[in-house]
């Protein structure tokens, strides 16, 4: 079966089923019109799209592996970041948490800004203004940003985190709101299912932070560029980044030594703050 016939393939595998589409498609956790267009061809599926209907569908392991196989192989995708934008920001933190609401595991890796789903919504503000949005738009992707921070308190979901040291001394906001956002960072590192774990500037290391990069399931890997979005699932690819968030998770700091850490650089803040 080649990419162009897959659409087609999976119509026929759910009009065997005996399943609405319209069910399918709320299961699937997207719009009747998306799905119609990949049907019909004339959308092609991530391989993410193609695990969700099946699962929908409720088919064979082994088909699912072949179908979501070919959609890995016709592309990885890539999104730039205007057409997100035109798209609105705020809808794709809302596609982020439905993606989140199915996975079981998370590893994010961040060299450079503290994760969103860590983030204060001061912080959040001082990052999304980069992206040059309406005060109307902006107000909804912070809204959809904090939403998305529920999944934190469910703990039956596995969530780790590595940052760089730089990430929390990089002044993204004022030396008040950097001390407030490292104390939010200790406070949920202190939740059982929660790992923060933070890689020091004097530790030494063989690779390199080359960039942000989230592991969901270890089956799909989402990575951030400077132009944009690029979902990797080929699970050779996926065993690159898993590789690498391991090497930098045994070289970080967890627990009251990555405790001691934060707190350190907060207080370090806090004088900045008074001395200002």
């Amino acid at each position: 079966m080649n990419p162009s016939q897959l659409g087609t393939a999976l119509r026929a595998l759910r009009e065997a089923s005996g399943k609405d589409a319209k069910a399918v498609a709320r299961s699937a956790l997207m719009s009747p019109s998306k799905l119609s267009k990949i049907e019909h061809a004339r959308l092609l599926p991530s391989a993410a799209d193609v695990e969700r209907i099946l699962t929908a569908i409720g088919v064979s392991t082994a088909i699912k592996d072949e179908y979501t196989e070919v959609a890995r192989a016709a592309t990885t995708e890539a999104t730039a970041w205007r057409l997100l934008r035109r798209a609105g920001l705020h809808k794709g933190q809302y596609a982020t948490m439905a993606l989140e609401a199915q996975m079981t595991s998370l590893r994010l890796f961040q060299p450079a800004l503290v994760p969103g789903l860590l983030q204060t919504p001061e912080y959040i503000r001082a990052v999304l203004r980069r992206h040059e949005l309406s005060e109307e738009v902006l107000a909804r992707t912070i809204s959809g940003r904090l939403e998305r921070q529920a999944v934190l308190f469910d703990s039956s979901k596995t969530l780790r985190f590595v940052l760089t040291e730089t990430v929390l001394r990089w002044k993204i906001v004022s030396p008040s709101m950097m001390a407030a956002q490292l104390d939010r960072i200790i406070s949920l590192s202190r939740l059982s299912h929660v790992d923060i774990r933070v890689v020091p500037l004097a530790a030494r290391r063989k690779d390199i932070a080359n960039h942000a990069f989230v592991i969901r399931d270890e089956r799909m890997v989402t990575v951030e560029t400077v132009h944009a979005e690029i979902v990797v699932t080929d699970p050779r690819d996926v065993a690159l980044y898993l590789r690498k968030f391991d090497g930098f998770a045994l070289l970080a700091l967890s627990g009251n030594d990555m405790r001691a850490l934060l707190e350190h650089i907060r207080d370090d803040f806090l004088s900045e703050q008074e001395t200002g």
